[in-house]
């Protein structure tokens, strides 16, 4: 396949996916639902989270999630409506309410110190970063490790710990829907970073089919695929709207 061959599938694919009939049945439904940047965030940050398994299922939890937190995803941060969860309450496959509660507690805590969390990302220096989403990631990790030191334990359930190697598919799609903002899917909240700097949501699913069109060469679906495959879609598209989704993804 020439590379004008491959640029043309890829766009192609991208315009199927890249539509509002995708909305529906994906988990950028669940953040779409609101108009607060706050309740954005929170709402993407949460049920990116565990998008991960069946679809049906995925968006089957991230609703009860949010009904969970009366679907005023801040206000129930703020007020501390999760400390009235029994712990061993499963939110999603081996996420379960003790690890939603060492989660808020310490989004609280930034929310508190930064109003939001892009301005704590911005206190982080995210846009200066090579990697935004894995300087993001590791903010908000060590605050939770200070906010609530005797859950530590829970962490790897809240965010991944293994930064050096880890694809953080999921954060990485929750940035996509908080910057590209094209009017059709994603919202486009966030000017933090502009989305050039967005990594591909690097999962099995894309790794093969990265792999069967050549953009990727690697193994293993870790941080140096995800640089790998992000800079090869790069190529084909100009700064100002780069690449940042897979077309040939679920995003769950």
């Amino acid at each position: 396949m020439t590379e004008i061959d491959l640029k043309n599938l890829l766009d192609t694919e991208a315009a199927r996916i890249n539509s509002p009939s995708f909305i529906e049945d994906d988990p950028v439904q669940f953040p779409r639902r609101f108009e607060d940047i706050r309740d954005i965030e929170i709402a993407a940050l949460l049920t990116s989270g565990i998008a991960w398994g069946n679809r049906k299922m995925i968006c089957r939890n991230c609703d009860r999630l949010l009904a969970l937190m009366d679907n005023k995803p801040y206000a129930y941060v703020m007020d501390e409506g999760y400390e009235d969860l029994p712990d061993g309450q499963n939110i999603h496959r081996t996420f379960f309410t003790q690890h939603l509660k060492h989660y808020l507690r310490g989004l609280r805590v930034i929310y508190l110190r930064h109003g939001s969390l892009q301005e704590f990302g911005r206190s982080e220096g995210i846009a200066a970063s090579e990697a935004p989403a894995w300087r993001l990631v590791e903010g908000i990790n060590r605050v939770l490790e200070g906010t609530d030191p005797a859950n530590n334990e829970f962490a790897s359930r809240c965010l991944p710990q293994n930064l050096s190697t880890t694809a953080l598919k999921r954060v990485n799609m929750a940035l996509r829907w908080l910057v590209r903002n094209d009017g059709i899917v994603d919202m486009g909240v966030w000017d933090v970073i502009n989305p050039s700097q967005l990594y591909i949501p690097l999962d099995v699913h894309v790794g093969d089919i990265s792999r069967e069109l050549g953009l990727l060469t690697r193994k293993a679906n870790d941080r140096r695929s995800v640089d790998e495959v992000t800079a090869h879609l790069r190529r084909f598209t100009p700064p100002t709207r780069q690449f940042t989704t897979s077309p040939f993804s679920e995003s769950a």
